[in-house]
Order: C-alpha cells, then structure tokens, then sequence
C-alpha cells in the first residue's frame, strides 16, 4: 500500500528541504517529531510485543533513539541494538537521551517486534556483509518490522537493493522518497505509511491519485464528450481492446480505422486500405484523440501508416508498434508536432527508444524532455512523466496486469481521457488509475478482455 497524492523528493531535495527546515527551529526539534511518528506506529502495531530498536550512527539512529525513549517511557519493553554511537549532534544528543538497555548490534537478540533504525536515505554503497547478516536475522525473526523512513539497504533515489531485508511497514519522514516507489522497494517497504513531521517539501513528483472526472452533462452529445480514432493493423485484436477500453472508459464516439471485422456493435468502423486513405480520413476536425500502435505490425504498411498518424493534427496515444518503428529516431519525429503526445512504453520498448542511465523517474523525465511527449514508462512502479518535469508514479498496482492486452487497453482509456479535454499529465494520471482500479476490481487471473468490464466500475469511484 502506497499512501496516494504523496510528495516524492530525492535525498538532496530532502536535505536541502531540512536545511530549510532548520533556519526556523533546531534540528533537536525535528528529531524529537520524527521519533514520535515512529513511536506512534511502533506503538499502535506492537500491540505489547517487546520491541528491538535498531541504532545506526547517522540521524536516521537519532530518530530511533527517541522512538525508543518514548515506548519505554509509555510502559513498553524497549532495548536497543546500536550500530556504532552516533556521529551528529542532535543524534548524539538523542542517544544521551536513552536510559534503556544497550547492546552491540552483534549482540542483540531476536524480538517479536523490530524498528529499523540503521541507515536512512542517502546511502550510496551495499551494507557490509557483517551487519547486513545480523540485521536480516533480526527482522526474518520478528512478527513485525517497521522501519524508519527506509529499510536499511536501499538507495533512495533508485530503489536499487544495496542489502535490505523486506520489512513489514515502512515510515516515510515528510515526503515519499523514489525507493518507497520504484525497482527493489516496492518489495521491501512492505506497506508504507507517511509521517507530517513539520518539514514543508517543495515538488512536482506525486503518487497518483484517483481523479476527479465530470459526468455527462444533460447537453452533452457523443462528439461533446470526445472521438477517438484508433488504426487497426496486423493484429486486429489489439486495436479492438484498446476500441472497447476508450468506449467503456467514457469515450461519446470510437471509430475503428482498418481492414478488420468484429467489436461490438456501438464501435464505428472505417475502412482504411493505406497510409492514403488515413490521410484522407484523418482530416475529420471531429477527431479528438488518435491512437496508433497496438498490433500495428512493423512493415513497411506500417511505417507509412504511422507518418500519416504522427503528420495529423489531432492530440496522439502512441503504443506498441509505433514506439518500436520510432525507434531513437522519436524526439526527431514528435518534437515538430503542434498537437500533443503520449508515449506509452513498457521496458523493453523504452530500451530500444532511448539511450538513458539514472532511476526510473530521471530516464522517464528525460524521454519526456527529449520528445516533448508525455511518457507513461509502464510496470510494476509505473513513472509519468512530463516535458514540464512533472512526475506521477503509481506503485503497487495489482501484478495480475502483466498479461496480454493490458497495454493496449491503457492506450484506450488514456484517449478516452484526452478525447473528453485532458492533457498531458492530468490525462495520463487519470488512466493509470481507471487501468489499475479495473483491475483491482477484475480479481486474479483477469484476462484483458474482460478487464474493459471492470472500467466502468472504476470511473464511477471518479464522479
């Protein structure tokens, strides 16, 4: 569980929002708000259990040194497990502080209930073999595990394993950081909780939030409320469930543009042969939303049915094929266009278009600087993001979309959403969220077909 709407900030933006933090009220102070927000939780899930709190050196142990102070002082059975004595101020200050009992991380004994106090954000190399040994003991063997901020062991602004243990809860001090939401985090943070400790964070990155979309209105018609248009190619079903998904994802009129057959009755078709007859038929001004790429094929058909897409003036979704046939050549072809764009890559389509090294969040931002599009960078920690530098990253959604055709209906139900007026990140957002709120309502081993059943369910939540 990911808390939603929630401020994501790197470990520099988090150390330059303290230091901020600091000009106005001490650092001692701070701390003491950060030890009671774990405190609180400690105490609310422990329910009596004796408690283990793990010390590190940094401020990260100084927040676990008065989490510890205030269990014991409200009658738990507190120890601590400290790594080294702290090497800050308030840190220091805090381990005074304690009165309890203390021993030597290679000491300590198993507890039913643990606090991960050891390393915070900011750690940039693996954890040694001797501590990370004796740390994963300690967790494996307790009932619950809480950590503070981060599981020790993960690079904040990657989420890449440096020698975490996965733990049961998670605590994040002010602001989300990328490990709570990308790449190994999303395991080891187990569910994750978010602590106000009084440190006011500036940003553009968010966790997606469930939108809030407008019904019909009593003058609204099938072209008011959006038509999209989607080019059939060699795999016809694909197209049709991202058809069926801009449909049933709020779409007033859907057209069908290929040689193909079936759908349901509601979906128009239009018989295209040819990158001309595309052309001719993409000159309807009633086309809000174009999508191309699910099945399209990768021939040379299908290349010149893509420029005829990517020459047109309506706002475009491009999926599938279309991100392949772009290739690296993609900032050339999209950054001439006057209408907007949406790039829907998985990883393996996001590899072969751009030459990216850094987190999740920093190779999306820069495809969406590169392009110009909005970029929906799709898996288990799905990151948008925008050429303004806007970041939303949905994590957790349920792992059962990683099944055919769960792509091509995102593709759907994000024209939906630019058909009905949306725009870059707004538009993106709302169909990650309608995608994986259908599929939490769709339950285990869903197929993409009957997914589409499930998005109305979803977009009634929105209204």
């Amino acid at each position: 569980m990911i808390p939603a709407n929630a401020p994501i900030v790197t470990a520099d933006a988090m150390r330059a929002a303290e230091e901020r933090a600091f000009r106005h009220e001490s650092q001692h102070d701070v701390m003491e708000r950060a030890g009671e927000a774990v405190a609180r939780e400690a105490a609310r899930f422990a329910l009596g259990r004796p408690i283990l709190v793990l010390a590190g050196p940094g401020n990260n142990g100084g927040d676990a040194y008065v989490a510890a102070r205030l269990l014991k002082a409200s009658g738990h059975d507190v120890s601590v497990a400290a790594l080294g004595e702290p090497k800050t101020g308030a840190a220091e200050a805090m381990f005074r502080a304690w009165e309890g009992p203390t021993t030597s991380l290679y000491e300590a004994r198993a507890r039913p209930f643990v606090i991960d106090g050891l390393f915070g954000t900011g750690l940039a190399r693996p954890i040694e073999r001797g501590p990370r040994a004796l740390m994963a003991d300690l967790i494996k063997a307790a009932e619950f595990s809480l950590a503070i901020d981060l599981p020790s062991g993960l690079d904040t602004d990657s989420g890449e394993d440096l020698g975490a243990q996965r733990v049961t809860a998670t605590i994040a001090l002010a602001a989300l950081k990328p490990a709570h939401v990308l790449a190994a985090g999303l395991e080891k943070c187990g569910h994750v909780l978010l602590a106000d400790i009084g440190i006011r964070v500036d940003t553009s990155w968010r966790t997606v939030a469930r939108p809030r979309l407008r019904a019909p209105g009593a003058h609204d018609h099938k072209y008011s409320r959006g038509m999209v248009a989607i080019v059939e190619g060699a795999m016809p079903g694909a197209a049709r469930l991202a058809a069926g998904a801009a449909m049933a994802g709020g779409a007033g009129y859907v057209t069908l543009a290929g040689s193909g057959e079936g759908g349901p009755d509601a979906l128009v078709r239009r018989a295209i042969d040819g990158a001309d007859a595309l052309v001719d038929f993409l000159a309807d001004e009633r086309i809000d939303a174009l999508v191309i790429g699910p099945g399209l094929g990768r021939e040379r058909r299908a290349e010149n049915m893509l420029k005829a897409a990517l020459a047109s003036a309506h706002p475009l979704v491009l999926d599938g094929d279309a991100l392949s046939l772009l290739g690296r050549g993609a900032g050339r072809w999209l950054n001439g266009r006057a209408a907007p764009a949406w790039l829907t890559p998985h990883a393996g389509e996001f590899d072969r278009m751009f030459e990216i090294e850094g987190s999740k969040i920093e190779r999306t931002l820069a495809a969406a600087a590169e392009t110009g599009a909005t970029v929906i960078h799709k898996g288990g920690d799905t990151v948008i993001a925008s050429p303004q530098g806007d970041v939303r990253v949905l994590a957790g959604a349920t792992p059962w979309l990683s099944t055919a055709g769960t792509g091509d209906i995102l593709a759907g139900l994000l024209a939906a959403r630019v058909a009905g007026g949306q725009r870059g990140t707004e538009a993106a957002e709302a169909a990650v969220w309608l995608h994986a709120g259908a599929a939490h309502r769709a339950g285990p081993a869903f197929i993409a077909d009957t997914l589409i059943d499930h998005i109305p369910g979803a977009l009634a939540q929105c209204l």
